[in-house]
């Protein structure tokens, strides 16, 4: 064989597996369709989005809130083509990194659109038109996903975008229309609104981020009608989309059946993703998908059901995440490599990075209900947390789930000032099956965000709060 492993795709779940199998002295190839490595989550994804989140923020901050702090500028000009341009700066960066990291690992990377001859080798169709044929014992398919478009939505990449062209839009839009309210509609939805946009969510379930704990969904949309002055329409099925020309007209039913129109210069579809398996020949390998494209893989091993392969991140089943592919990622690494790893899925957190932010992990109240499970429940609001009160971000709580007999924690919700990196303590303590009063009797630092934390922690444990 040329090659003991050969990696399709370099996004993260692609390019932490390679670099794992190399770690563990395998020789390793990686195939990326692209010119640059990163995939999905580098390039028209995570990265990107992040740093528009964060330049819009700041417009945001000087336009509303620095007279706050004695900050007095003159009234601040948003520059899109400056951010996106920046952004750009940001994603290279990014790509660099990664190719150095194949270099230091000794992967060889090959540029081209990689599909299967057979189960064990892989034809490389290249940008000038030439092909070139490898050969490896495992192959691993990392491909990532699209954003999903239904045909009645009529996608043109002009008017009607995906999050990819929302990221490269020529013009703040006048009125966005966003189709869904989840986490990709609402972080885009909040970049455009906090640049001046009016902003409206047409989403088909009675909330937002709907597949996050009910609380979480509320407070942000409170939280994005104050900001942005955000407008929501639950319960609405779009039926058509249409671009007439400098104006995007969405038809709906809305939780009535009366058909209702929307009106606004640009419309973002974000109504989820969908494997991206096209053109890879799946067949030649012994490979299906299912009937939402997913590969069926061991629940374990996420070995496919052909010896050998194996799949991860997007193009299997789980929530759509860069850190779930990059721990699948290491998974396969090391099983092909004769280890036993594992991955404990419930404990993936999730999250939403809006200002505020939201993240979760575990367990849902409203899934703990559904199951009958027995649970109590702590909260504490920023609003009696000092570091919020001095920063100016008191929009947010922390929420921790309890098991009502044994304290074992079993979800923890936040939405505030640094919630994405304050999830970590309740995917720490869950990892080691902490109770709430365990968090609760830790020294947390103050003043900080952390704080919110034990409280929340405390107020699970028989109503323990100190400061609420």
């Amino acid at each position: 064989m040329d090659f003991d492993v050969i990696v399709i795709g370099s996004g993260p779940g692609g390019y932490v597996a390679a670099i794992r199998a190399a770690q563990l002295g395998k020789k390793v190839a990686i195939i990326e369709k692209y010119n640059v490595l990163g995939g999905t989550c580098l390039n028209v994804g995570c990265i990107p989005s992040k740093a528009l989140l964060d330049s819009s923020e700041h417009f945001h901050n000087a336009t509303h809130h620095f007279a706050d702090h004695g900050i007095e500028i003159k009234a601040p000009k948003a520059n899109l083509a400056k951010m996106i341009g920046r952004k750009n700066e940001v994603v290279t960066k990014m790509n660099a990194g990664v190719e150095f990291l194949m270099k230091k690992n000794k992967i060889t990377v090959f540029n081209g659109f990689g599909s299967f001859v057979d189960k064990n080798t892989v034809k490389i169709a290249k940008e000038d038109g030439s092909e070139e044929k490898i050969s490896g014992t495992d192959v691993i398919i990392a491909t990532g996903s699209k954003p999903l478009i239904l045909p009645f939505m009529n996608f043109d990449g002009k008017r009607i975008i995906t999050s990819t062209e929302a990221l490269n839009l020529p013009e703040i839009p006048k009125h966005l229309l966003v189709i869904g309210a989840g986490v990709i509609g609402a972080e885009l939805g909040s970049v455009y609104g906090r640049l001046g946009s009016k902003v409206t969510f047409i989403e088909f379930a009675g909330s937002m981020i709907p597949t996050m704990d009910g609380t979480m969904g509320k407070e942000l949309q409170k939280s994005l009608k104050k900001q942005i002055g955000a407008e929501f329409n639950f319960n609405t099925k779009v039926t058509n989309i249409e671009n007439k020309g400098k104006e995007v007209e969405v038809t709906a039913q809305d939780k009535n059946g009366e058909t209702v129109t929307f009106s606004g210069d640009y419309c973002l579809v974000s109504i989820g993703r969908r494997p991206y398996t096209d053109n890879l020949n799946l067949e030649a390998a012994g490979l299906t998908t299912d009937d939402r494209g997913r590969i069926a893989i061991d629940e374990h091993t996420l070995e496919t059901s052909v010896k050998g392969i194996y799949a991860i991140g997007d193009v299997i089943r789980g929530a759509m995440l860069a850190h779930k592919a990059e721990e699948e990622g290491v998974l396969v690494a090391e099983t092909i490599a004769g280890q036993k790893p594992h991955i404990h899925y419930n404990l993936i957190p999730g999250v939403v990075y809006t200002w505020p932010e939201v993240a979760s992990v575990g367990a849902t109240e409203e899934e703990l209900k559904a199951s009958g499970k027995a649970f109590k429940t702590g909260k504490f609001s920023y609003k009696a947390l000092g570091r919020a009160t001095a920063s100016g971000d008191t929009d947010g709580l922390v929420k921790i789930l309890a098991d009502k007999e044994t304290d074992e924690v079993l979800g923890m919700h936040i939405i505030g000032a640094r919630a994405a990196d304050m999830i970590a303590e309740g995917v720490t303590a869950m990892e080691f099956r902490a109770s709430a009063e365990d968090l609760g009797r830790i020294s947390h630092a103050h003043p900080t965000y952390m704080e919110a934390v034990k409280e929340a922690a405390l107020a699970a444990t028989d109503n323990r709060s100190i400061h609420s």
